[in-house]
């Protein structure tokens, strides 16, 4: 069912503001939603740089600005930092549960207290049902999703595509109360752990964006490859 790539239609959005970078302007390239997507043809996509959102795959196209670049771990050769270390040891008391669905209020509710309290000035805020059901579903029966649980408490969820190459770090949502756990971090960790264990090459972490701190932490994973111009490349 794979199409070639030259074949597929692609449209791009009027200029927006950008949710990224202050007093920019963004445009988004979309692949043409009437496309039949599989693994493979999902799996070529992710690695010229395209991401999903839903059932949307897409990449930014900004005219005037190559900020957002399209970042991922090969994992065989990933090691942890010190501190790294310290939040991979810390966390080894939780217990991970795989699903394949997220439309239980125990998501959604943790889901909630996340965008209120971590993402209130973001455009996902309020958190509602239907938006956090379409954001994170599970299209091409490509997704799962890893509940962590501290004890008999959800305390994260990492929402997680598989690639033929790859797994895609697609979202993590995690209780923020709980801050000294470093749940985005470990949540990122273990899904490196969990690509080495599948014997895939590479987490996809999605965009890069230097002078953004919610996106800049992505190079703090060593080594990392970065698409830029076409090709990847390691991070200096």
């Amino acid at each position: 069912m794979t199409s070639s790539l030259r074949d597929i239609k692609v449209y791009t959005t009027y200029p927006h503001s950008c949710s990224y970078l202050d007093d920019q302007e963004a445009t988004t390239l979309f692949v043409d939603p009437r496309q039949p997507v599989d693994k493979a043809l999902y799996s070529q996509l992710s690695a010229l740089g395209f991401r999903r959102s839903g059932d949307h795959i897409y990449r930014p196209h900004c005219a005037h600005c190559e900020a957002c670049i399209p970042a991922r771990i090969p994992v065989c050769e990933f090691t942890r930092s010190r501190g790294q270390k310290r939040i991979w040891q810390r966390n080894q008391d939780l217990r991970i549960v795989c699903t394949d669905e997220i439309s239980d209020d125990e998501a959604f509710d943790l889901y909630r207290r996340y965008i209120s309290l971590r993402h209130f000035d973001g455009d996902m805020y309020p958190a509602e049902r239907e938006q956090f059901e379409a954001f994170l579903n599970n299209v091409w029966d490509c997704t799962r999703y890893f509940r962590f649980y501290d004890k008999a408490t959800l305390v994260a969820v990492a929402v997680v595509d598989a690639l033929e190459d790859g797994l895609s770090a697609i979202y993590t949502f995690f209780d923020p109360g709980v801050a000294k756990r470093s749940l985005g971090v470990y949540a990122i960790l273990w899904e490196v752990e969990q690509a080495r264990e599948l014997g895939l090459e590479y987490l996809y972490l999605g965009y890069w964006i230097k002078n953004c701190q919610k996106m800049a932490y992505k190079s703090d994973y060593r080594p990392l490859q970065v698409y830029v111009k076409n090709r990847w490349t390691t991070l200096l």
